[in-house]
This record gives C-alpha cells, structure tokens and sequence, in this order.
C-alpha cells in the first residue's frame, strides 16, 4: 500500500479490530451488536437495488457478515478490510458456507485506479466513523462505483442520543461492545454526510434511521436518526466523481 492510500487509516483501529477478529462469528460475543444489525442492513439494500447478479463491493467487510448475506440473494460480492485476521476469518467462513467470495486486505482508495467505475453497489457499513478522513473514504466510494450505482453507507449520529446509547450504555453499563470502540468525536451528522457526498458526485435518496430497541438491544428501521441512520446515495450517470 503507498503511502498516500495510507494516511486515511486508523492503525489503532486496525489493531483493535485484529484483536477481537477470531470471534467475528460469535453472535453472542463482541461482534453480537452486528448480528443482530446485519438481516435488517442487508434487507435494506436487497429492497434499493437488484442483487442478483449485481457486482457488489462491502468495504470494511470485517468477517463477512454483510458479504456472505449479499452473496446469499445472488449478489458478485468482493469485501475488503484492512484487518488481516478479519480477511482471514471471512475466507474461511464462506469456504465452510460452500460461497463463492473474494476477499482482499486492502485499502478502497488503492482500488480507485484499477478498479474504478466497476461496481453496481457499493456498502460501507459501520466504518465511515473508523476513519481519519471521511470526505476521502466517500470519494474513493465514489470512484469505484460505475455512474448509475448506488453507494449504501451506516454511521452513528453525533448527538446527546447516541453518546448515551452507543457509548455510555453499550460500551459501559450494558457491555454490548468493547469499551473504546466508539470515539464520539467522529460520529458523523446525516447533513454532514450529504454534504460530503454531494462534493464528490453522489446524491443522497434515502436516509432511514437504525433505532435500537432497548431492553431488548434488538434495533428496527425507522425515521429516528438520532443515533444510527444508513443512508442511499446514487452516482448520476454520466458525472465523474
């Protein structure tokens, strides 16, 4: 990886993530949050866009939790991620699933030459706020998706709201995520978002709240975007990113 692909990432996150990444398929461990996240992002996407055969790339795919269930309604899935142990977890998991997916432990940004315009959907889900530099993650999002496509990426809201829930309850009180895992300072506003999206050539269709459903910690799709949203963005065709 070169240097300039370099700089928007987070190694501590890297290290972070490594650490956990043999339990990415525990739904009762650190990861449990995601599991119980993972029908409702995948039914979100599959209900925007055609999966079947639709070459899809997850970003920051982790184990392959989002990957194999695209791959599972047709889809051509490639998921990337910086965390070898992570790549390396999603491998062997969909080769026990019998599913044919590529997994790459690489940076998007160095994708946006070779593999620029190639892909009908793109997901970034939950790591927009992982990053140094979210204006440069969207544009690199933007590069590889072909005009016409559409780029799905969740986030936490940066609100009174979500400090409460994701950090202070789930990290703290409840324990359903290690402690750390959040840094409320990147949590990203939805006007935030479409403004940098729209700056690199994509625009904003849809913007759907992800609520949890405390005591239960279960979440459901609905209009509060007060603490987690998953927005839909189009890249117009014929508009260069």
């Amino acid at each position: 990886m070169s240097t300039e692909h370099a700089a928007n990432v987070d190694a501590g996150e890297i290290a972070k993530f490594d650490a956990i990444a043999q339990r990415w398929w525990d739904p009762a461990g650190e990861f449990a949050p995601l599991h119980r996240l993972n029908p409702l992002r995948a039914g979100y996407v599959a209900g925007r866009v055609a999966l079947d055969g639709a070459r899809v790339l997850d970003v920051g795919c982790g184990g392959g939790l989002l990957a194999e269930a695209l791959a599972r309604q047709g889809a051509k899935v490639s998921g990337i991620d910086l965390s070898p142990a992570a790549i390396e977890v999603a491998e062997l998991h969909a080769l026990a699933e019998g599913l044919d997916l590529r997994y790459r432990c690489v940076d998007v940004a160095s994708l946006t030459g070779t593999e620029r315009d190639r892909y009908d959907v793109v997901t970034c889900m939950e790591l927009i706020e992982h990053v140094p530099d979210p204006a440069a993650l969207l544009a690199s999002l933007a590069a590889v998706v072909r005009p016409g496509g559409t780029v799905f990426v969740s986030t936490l809201n940066r609100t009174a709201r979500s400090f409460g829930l994701a950090i202070v309850a789930a990290e703290y009180l409840l324990g359903m995520v290690p402690r750390g895992t959040h840094d409320y300072a990147r949590f990203i506003r939805p006007s935030e978002l479409a403004r940098a999206a729209r700056a690199v050539g994509l625009e904003l269709t849809d913007l759907t709240g992800i609520e949890p459903v405390l005591p239960g910690r279960d979440f459901r799709l609905g209009g509060d975007v007060s603490v987690n949203y998953v927005a839909t963005f189009v890249r117009p065709a014929g508009r260069a990113p």
